[in-house]
């Protein structure tokens, strides 16, 4: 073999090597009924990895972090955790706590809500928080912004123009967003971006040229609020 062909294998592999991520999920539930629903109805450990690549491939489309070294967090595994505890699910650092007795008790499409609630999370993993000066509420919205563009968004959300403040969080926050990312076409992956040291409201004036404020009262009259 060239040497020149060596260099390009080599290249390769490390390319393949930068990007990869490992995923493990640890069934922790026994036989809980969410835990028979996870893996019966959902499809159990199988799934629920092949849930955290589709999920972590698809934030990364959103956010634009297509080049490992400098868009993205070095994240080289995530463990998503099944358990029988409290409220839906959390995430710290790169791991994701899912309660399955949220699962046990949902009535409707469980694998879809799985599903979701997985994008949710993941987001949480990838995302920037302005070095922890991000609103929470902006941090969360963007989590179900993504699980929004994803088609995964529950109907039980509030509709477009809906909501109290810009910055309520969560579906209210993840519609706004949809608003802002249809003004400009990338914007929350840019939001996301400039978010990597730091949070500053002036983010929306560059990005968008309003005021946050503006833009929010702009979006409700859009929908007649």
């Amino acid at each position: 073999m060239g040497k020149n062909f060596l260099l390009v294998i080599s290249l390769v592999l490390t390319l393949s090597l930068v990007n990869a991520v490992d995923y493990s999920v640890v069934d922790n539930t026994g036989n809980s009924a969410g835990g028979q629903r996870f893996r019966g109805e959902i499809g159990g450990v199988s799934y629920g990895t092949q849930s955290l690549r589709s999920a972590t491939e698809f934030v990364w489309r959103v956010f634009q972090q297509s080049n490992a070294a400098s868009d993205r967090k070095p994240v080289q595994k995530i463990t998503l955790f099944m358990e029988n505890g409290n409220g839906v699910a959390f995430t710290s650092g790169d791991q994701i706590h899912f309660n399955a007795g949220y699962l046990g008790s949902f009535s409707g499409d469980v694998r879809r809500e799985f599903t979701g609630v997985v994008y949710h999370e993941i987001v949480h993993v990838w995302q920037w928080n302005g070095s922890g000066g991000a609103p929470g509420g902006l941090i969360e919205g963007i989590a179900d912004f993504v699980r929004l563009k994803a088609g995964l968004g529950p109907s039980h959300w509030v509709g477009p123009g809906q909501g109290d403040r810009w910055d309520q969080g969560y579906d209210v926050t993840a519609r706004f967003l949809d608003y802002c990312n249809d003004l400009r076409n990338g914007f929350v992956a840019e939001l996301n971006k400039r978010m990597r040291n730091g949070y500053s409201e002036s983010f929306f004036v560059e990005l968008l040229g309003k005021d946050v404020n503006q833009l929010w009262r702009d979006y409700k009259a859009k929908y007649g609020h």
